[in-house]
């Protein structure tokens, strides 16, 4: 008698099914094992497949948010410095500022997990299949120039603005310049209560104003972005050893502290 598994694994291939494939021996010798009934053992291999779909698509969100999969709160050492506000951050975890399509602004000095934590909050968006990106104030306007000279400004400039959480890390780490400014509040205008936008700083909020040019230009973008804030203030000791500057808490928002 001809042993079904090859051709099993033949339709399961041209099926597509390549979960169910890699776990039918799994499965198979438990059900020998356990003495499994047909639906059992089918319903297993099921759960296997759709697990496997699942895994796949968060994996996928993950790549194109450009986050890196080891920045996670379940990652995050809030012991180290015990002045960071834990209740704040499990409750922006949730995702309800997304929901509420408010920003979510991060300030503090070098080291002290500005970074991690956004990635973080953007890894619970995904979870949720919340589409998002992040990228650096940097890596923002070279995207946006780039698309300019290719002719491709407008598409790239609605796609950063229609995502549902956009992350822009280290504002203000290189002053802006003309027209730089003008794209930053051209961005932050189109997503204002529509889309939540998360801003990781060095600056402290007072300072926010001096990486623009065009200081109305900056009132009228900050104004913006200020507007139903959340407003995550970190302080202490830097995780690579550097220096601890202090932050400046003066911003008109939601303060959950």
């Amino acid at each position: 008698m001809t042993h079904p598994m090859p051709e099993i694994n033949t339709l399961l291939k041209q099926l597509k099914l390549s979960h169910m494939m890699e776990y039918l021996p799994q499965r198979n010798r438990e059900a020998i094992e356990r003495k499994l009934a047909y639906p059992e053992f089918l319903s297993l291999l099921l759960q296997d497949e759709t697990l496997g779909r699942d895994n796949r698509k968060l994996q996928a969100r993950i790549k194109r948010a450009c986050l890196r999969g080891d920045k996670t709160l379940e990652n995050f050492n809030f012991d180290f410095n015990p002045k960071i506000n834990r209740a704040q951050i499990q409750e922006l975890s949730s995702c309800r500022f997304i929901t509420e399509k408010s920003p979510v602004l991060i300030v503090g000095p070098t080291g002290t997990g500005k970074s991690h934590i956004a990635q973080a909050l953007a890894h619970c968006a995904i979870q949720q299949c919340i589409d998002v990106l992040w990228l650096s104030q940097s890596k923002l306007f070279n995207e946006l120039q780039a698309a300019k000279a290719a002719g491709r400004y407008e598409k790239k400039f609605s796609e950063f603005a229609k995502v549902t959480l956009l992350i822009i890390d280290d504002f203000g780490l290189r002053p802006m310049r003309s027209p730089q400014d003008e794209d930053f509040h051209d961005l932050i205008s189109a997503r204002y209560e529509f889309a939540s936008t998360i801003v990781t700083s060095n600056l402290a909020f007072i300072e926010w104003g001096n990486a623009f040019p065009n200081q109305l230009l900056a009132a009228a973008t900050l104004d913006r972005i200020r507007h139903n804030a959340h407003r995550v203030i970190l302080d202490g000791a830097s995780f690579r050893g550097g220096s601890t500057d202090k932050s400046d808490k003066k911003l008109g928002g939601k303060n959950m502290a």
